[in-house]
């Protein structure tokens, strides 16, 4: 199986699957628990039908939104995502040179394998930094004060992680970092040695966003160690409205699902919201971040900018989740898939699929930009 013969998101996630250990794929493809928000992800675009008009001209399309003070060419975003080096030596060099062809933006993680530094003076389209409050106030507001210097456009502060969610495919495989793999995890690299050649042969894994501060280089530290040990559960609403004064600009809350939070988003000063439960790897029976959007948009929509991630596989979702009133939409699994698969042009052939999917559906919605898309293009099931 090669890169040319991925139509959809089915296809990148089959060749990752292909390609990386298995401990690494189960580690982008796993969910907490019994995955049951996972799966909700998508089935909840599934219950919703489009409903196109027809004869309304529309031999051109325009894809652009402005979300957040930035000028998107398309209403999708790569989202940040953690440890992408480990996918393929590029990491979020591939990432970030694909949003940018794309006209689009990008995130980087506290948990990134590139510095915001290095991509900043690298690319122009919009950055955005995914922020995770810590217990060491002192080092909040380091890692503040270091993306404010490097330009960053956005601080995105993921507030459902304050200890991490039960990845039982990862506890059954030991991923950590650095590795620490059961017998059975071994075996999965020991059949996969393409990918460990790559590992060895190219510069040495590291988190520089927490390189000067965090010392993960004794014992195993894992992900859910890090989240449950170095993140901060006393963290409330008092502390980010804070970090929003600090930042004193774009500033948007990852992984809201109420109302009442998203109310409390707008008092504090906020400029974005993104519903999401992070993939369904965090609280398993949490509800679909497209389930709730109708009901957020409408508390709020008209003093924040709404989006959200999770369980987009296909232009038609992104169709319908504009049509709801979300401003954007972040992909995740959508292009790690893909950067693993073949890095910067898997990523970009991914994107492109998926920006022709949605010009396609446009046409056949009748619609020529993303401002005509409105509720009464959708029924319910």
């Amino acid at each position: 199986m090669r890169l040319s013969h991925c139509h959809n998101f089915h296809d990148f996630r089959e060749l990752a699957r292909r390609r990386l250990p298995g401990p690494i794929f189960d580690y982008i493809d796993g969910g907490a628990d019994d995955e049951a928000t996972l799966r909700q992800n998508t089935a909840s675009f599934e219950r919703c039908d489009l409903v196109p008009n027809v004869l309304r001209g529309v031999e051109t399309v325009d894809l652009s939104v402005n979300v957040m003070g930035q000028k998107l060419a398309t209403p999708f975003y790569c989202s940040p995502t953690a440890l992408q080096r480990l996918f393929h030596h590029d990491g979020e060099r591939a990432v970030a040179a694909a949003a940018s062809k794309f006209g689009t933006m990008f995130g980087v993680s506290s948990l990134g394998t590139v510095s915001l530094e290095e991509l900043r003076k690298a690319y122009a389209t919009p950055q955005v930094y995914q922020f995770y409050f810590h217990r060491d106030r002192g080092l909040n507001t380091a890692m503040m004060q270091r993306a404010k210097q490097a330009g960053v456009n956005v601080m995105m502060l993921t507030v459902d992680s304050i200890t991490g969610g039960n990845r039982e495919r990862d506890l059954r495989t030991g991923f950590s970092i650095p590795f620490r793999l059961t017998l059975g995890g071994m075996m999965q690299f020991a059949i996969k040695p393409a990918w460990a050649i790559n590992y060895v042969t190219h510069e040495s894994f590291k988190l520089p966003q927490l390189d000067e501060h965090v010392d993960m280089s004794g014992g195993a530290m894992s992900i859910g160690r890090y989240f449950t040990e170095m993140l901060d559960p006393a963290m409330t609403w008092d502390d980010v409205a804070g970090m929003v004064r600090q930042w004193n600009g774009q500033f948007c809350l990852k992984g809201i699902m109420s109302v009442e939070d998203a109310k409390r988003a707008v008092e504090i000063g906020c400029t974005g919201i993104i519903l999401s439960n992070h993939g369904g790897r965090q609280l398993d029976g949490s509800r679909a971040a497209f389930d709730q959007l109708a009901e957020i948009v409408d508390a709020v929509g008209d003093r924040i900018d709404v989006m959200m991630d999770g369980g987009i596989k296909r232009g038609s979702h992104v169709l319908k989740a504009l049509s709801l009133g979300a401003k954007a939409v972040g992909l995740g699994r959508f292009y790690l898939y893909p950067l693993a698969s073949a890095g910067q042009a898997g990523v970009e052939a991914a994107l492109g699929l998926l920006q022709a999917e949605l010009v396609r559906d446009m046409r056949l919605m009748g619609c020529s930009s993303i401002s005509q898309l409105s509720r009464a293009n959708l029924r319910f099931r």
